[in-house]
C-alpha cells in the first residue's frame, strides 16, 4: 500500500491571506507545528499550535485556540470561543476567553487572564501532538477520509459554518517572519495574497494575482500564477521555472527550464541552464 504525504507536512497560504506589520491575517484556520516560529500575531478563525511553537505578536482566534506544551506568545491571547492551553506555556500580555478555558499546570500569563464560561485547571492532553500522530496513521492505511473528518471535527463542531478557504498551515520546524519565510517542505501559495518575506521551500507554487515582497528560492519547480508580482529574485537549484501570463519578477531569474507566458516580464538577467519557451498571445488573421 502507498504512504500518501502528510497533508499537514507542507507550507499552505490559502486564497487572500494578508502579512500586514503586525500580524499574519487569513479568513479560516490556523495550523503550526511543532518548533515553528511564527514572528507576525496571527488572526484567524480556529488557531491550532503544535509543542514549543512561538508567536512574536497576539493571537486572535475567532473561535477555538489551542496552544500545547511550552509555547510563547509575546503579546496577548484573545478566544472567541474556548481556549486549551498546555502547560508551560508563556503568554506576554492578557489571556481572554468568551467560553471555556482549559489550562495546564505552570502556565505563566504576565498580565492575567478572563474566562465567560467554565475554568479547568489541570494539565489538558498535548492535542495538537495526538492529532498530528493520528493523522499520519490514518494517511498511512488510506483512510483519507476518516482523516478529514476528524479535522473537521477537531477545528468546527458546526459544519454550517465551516469557512470557505482553506486553512493557513504552518509546518513543523518552520521560522515565517517579514524578512523570510523558511521551510523544508513544499510551498504553496493561494491567489490574491500579499506577503512581506524571502520565500525559501522545496518547491514553490504562487497563484493569481499575488504581490510577493521578496525573493523565491527552492530546491526544485517554481510555478508563478497570472498577474503575479515578485518583488525580487526567482532562483531555483535543480527545478524548472514557469512563469504565467502578465506575471512580472523584479529580479533575477535562475533555473534549468524556464516558460514564459503571454505578456509574462523578467527586469532582471535570465539564467536557464535548459530550454527558454515563450508564449505569444493570439492574433487576428490577417
Amino acid at each position: 500500500m502507498a504512504i500518501r504525504r502528510d497533508p499537514l507536512d507542507e507550507l499552505v497560504v490559502p486564497d487572500g491571506t494578508e502579512a500586514k506589520e503586525v500580524a499574519l491575517e487569513t479568513d479560516g484556520d490556523v495550523l503550526v507545528g511543532a518548533r515553528s516560529t511564527v514572528e507576525f500575531g496571527v488572526r484567524g478563525r480556529n488557531v491550532l499550535a503544535g509543542e514549543n511553537v512561538e508567536f512574536g505578536g497576539d493571537i486572535e482566534a475567532d473561535g477555538d485556540c489551542r496552544l500545547d506544551m511550552w509555547c510563547d506568545v509575546a503579546d496577548n491571547v484573545l478566544v472567541g470561543q474556548d481556549a486549551y492551553i498546555g502547560e508551560r506555556v508563556h503568554i506576554g500580555g492578557k489571556l481572554k476567553v468568551a467560553g471555556d478555558l482549559d489550562i495546564g499546570d505552570d502556565v505563566d500569563i504576565e498580565e492575567g487572564f478572563e474566562a465567560n464560561g467554565w475554568i479547568v485547571i489541570r494539565n489538558p492532553m498535548p492535542t495538537i501532538v495526538l492529532l498530528f500522530v493520528y493523522l499520519k496513521h490514518l494517511l498511512v492505511i488510506g483512510e483519507e477520509d476518516t482523516a478529514q473528518r476528524l479535522i473537521s471535527q477537531l477545528v468546527d463542531e458546526d459544519d454550517d459554518e465551516q469557512p470557505s478557504t482553506e486553512p493557513l498551515v504552518i509546518p513543523r520546524n518552520a521560522s515565517v517572519g517579514d524578512e523570510a519565510w523558511r521551510v523544508s517542505t513544499p510551498a504553496t501559495i493561494g491567489d490574491d495574497c500579499r506577503l512581506h518575506g524571502n520565500v525559501r521551500a522545496e518547491t514553490i507554487d504562487v497563484g493569481a494575482d499575488c504581490n510577493v515582497f521578496g525573493s523565491l528560492r527552492a530546491r526544485g519547480d517554481v510555478t508563478v500564477g497570472p498577474r503575479t508580482r515578485i518583488h525580487g529574485d526567482l532562483t531555483t537549484r535543480n527545478g524548472d521555472v514557469v512563469v504565467a501570463e502578465d506575471a512580472r519578477i523584479l529580479g533575477d531569474v535562475s533555473s534549468v527550464d524556464l516558460e514564459l507566458g503571454p505578456e509574462a516580464e523578467v527586469d532582471g538577467t535570465i539564467r536557464a541552464d535548459g530550454e527558454i519557451s515563450m508564449g505569444t498571445t493570439e492574433r487576428d488573421p490577417e
